[in-house]
């Protein structure tokens, strides 16, 4: 198979996987907001983030980049993508969600020549800028 057929059914699999508007399932379900990130095996306090776009989980460790992803897995509750970040490093994050508020994240690859490893439990906990008790 050449070069350019490769190409073709690799962009035909991005295309197929995606889910409505292009997005993956479960993140097109996932609700904006502020988000308490609760790094497994770290027991310093919680990160908070304002998420406006859930799309930025899928490449935590290279989130301001563009990469080439290729969606492994595209369920409604769950999904698997790879990607790479010409120059910058590549990753592998797999999404779980147990409700649209409640999802666990597990993340690995290069990033800038460094191996990394992340998994952390979100709960959503409010509108960004609200302070929660």
């Amino acid at each position: 198979m050449s070069a350019r057929a490769i190409a073709l059914v690799f962009a035909l699999v991005l295309t197929a996987t995606d889910g409505p508007e292009g997005r993956l399932r479960v993140i097109a379900q996932i609700e904006p907001g502020e988000w308490e990130l609760h790094e497994q095996g770290n027991h310093a306090v919680p990160k908070r983030i304002c998420l406006t776009d859930p799309d930025i989980l899928v490449q935590y460790q290279h989130n301001a980049m563009r990469c080439a992803r290729f969606v492994v897995e595209d369920q409604p509750m769950s999904a698997t993508v790879t990607y790479d970040c010409r120059g910058s490093g590549r990753g592998r994050t797999v999404i779980r969600a147990s409700t649209t508020r409640a999802i666990h994240v597990e993340t690995q690859g290069i990033a800038f020549g460094a191996p990394f490893e992340t998994s952390f439990n979100a709960q959503r906990v409010g509108a960004c800028g609200a302070r929660v008790r």
